[in-house]
């Protein structure tokens, strides 16, 4: 016969263990420090050893508590993952994160179509501009705005960034801007999180660094803003044209020169953890956007030469 330790400790154990604190545990647990303490005294006599030295303010783990803890912490997570997986299989919910511009300006238009087509899904939508972290905020899939390198996540490029030209009609009209040369008399609206400005106008317009920072210019650093200071006749934004296109087909914006297109070294990618097995409802999600996205490509074909960036 098996002889299982308490199995109720173990969760204690861990948690006291990676935060260095029974406090801590007790926090992420909900349950009272004076609780973990307990579970922890538990497991240590059924072991017959010390896991942890305590002080007044703190614990540390012992040496068996850590060679302990190395032994039984992937086994804690294959039950963890196990559990969650069957938890979660008839689950129709999709958790999905992306940038709050591309919610904004691609996502949110298309959103109904999915739901539309899977009226059993419960869609929760969320924006961030940090890396989304799947296990803290309990998402699925996400849309990440990167280079597409990152060892633990399966990343599929949804679109290439690029790096066009954009303003309303009236402010080209009264600038009379017909040429990349004639910027140099606009204000230049920065996103400061995408600084594709330099890199544009020395390869289209022939002004080097130092002459772009001498030009007038607006630094906003949210690229919703940016588009929106754009259409309100403010200057001349620098975007990525998959950001701009509801506005272009509304008339509030226009692309100027549309043949001199930077592709830039980051894009929208779709990710989610590699070792996470995707549920039906999830696959079906990211085929659906999968398939909306596959129109990019044809749509925002760049033009213009790849730069290297800042």
């Amino acid at each position: 016969m098996v002889s299982y330790p308490p199995l109720k400790s173990l969760p204690a154990f861990e948690a006291a263990l990676r935060l260095n604190s029974f406090s801590l545990a007790a926090d992420e647990l909900n349950v009272t420090p004076g609780a973990v303490g307990q579970q922890i005294r538990k497991l240590e006599e059924w072991l017959g050893v010390d896991l942890f030295t305590r002080s007044t303010r703190q614990v540390y783990p012992t040496a068996d508590g850590l060679a302990y803890a190395a032994r039984i912490g992937p086994a804690l997570q294959q039950i963890a993952d196990a559990s969650g997986y069957l938890r979660r299989r008839n689950d129709t919910s999709v958790h999905f994160a992306m940038p709050p511009s591309f919610a904004a300006k691609w996502f949110s238009p298309r959103m109904a179509k999915f739901l539309i087509m899977h009226p059993t899904t419960a869609l929760h939508v969320g924006s961030t501009e940090e890396k989304p972290n799947f296990e803290h905020d309990g998402l699925d899939i996400a849309v990440r705005y990167f280079n597409g390198n990152d060892d633990g996540l399966e990343a599929v490029l949804l679109y290439r960034g690029q790096a066009a030209v954009f303003c309303a009609p009236s402010y080209r009209d009264q600038l009379g801007l017909t040429t990349p040369s004639d910027l140099v008399r606009a204000t230049l609206i920065n996103d400061t999180k995408h600084h594709w400005w330099a890199d544009w106008l020395a390869t289209y317009a022939g002004v080097t660094r130092e002459e772009t920072q001498t030009l007038k210019h607006i630094d906003i650093d949210q690229t919703a803003m940016v588009i929106e200071a754009a259409i309100h006749n403010q200057g001349v934004v620098i975007a990525n044209p998959l950001l701009a296109e509801e506005d272009v087909n509304e008339g509030k914006l226009v692309h100027l020169f549309p043949e001199h297109v930077l592709t830039v070294p980051l894009g929208y990618y779709l990710v989610h953890p590699k070792k996470d097995e995707l549920r039906r409802q999830v696959r079906l999600f990211r085929d659906w956007l999968l398939d909306e996205a596959s129109e990019l490509t044809q749509v925002y074909s760049p033009i213009g030469v790849s730069r290297s960036g800042r």
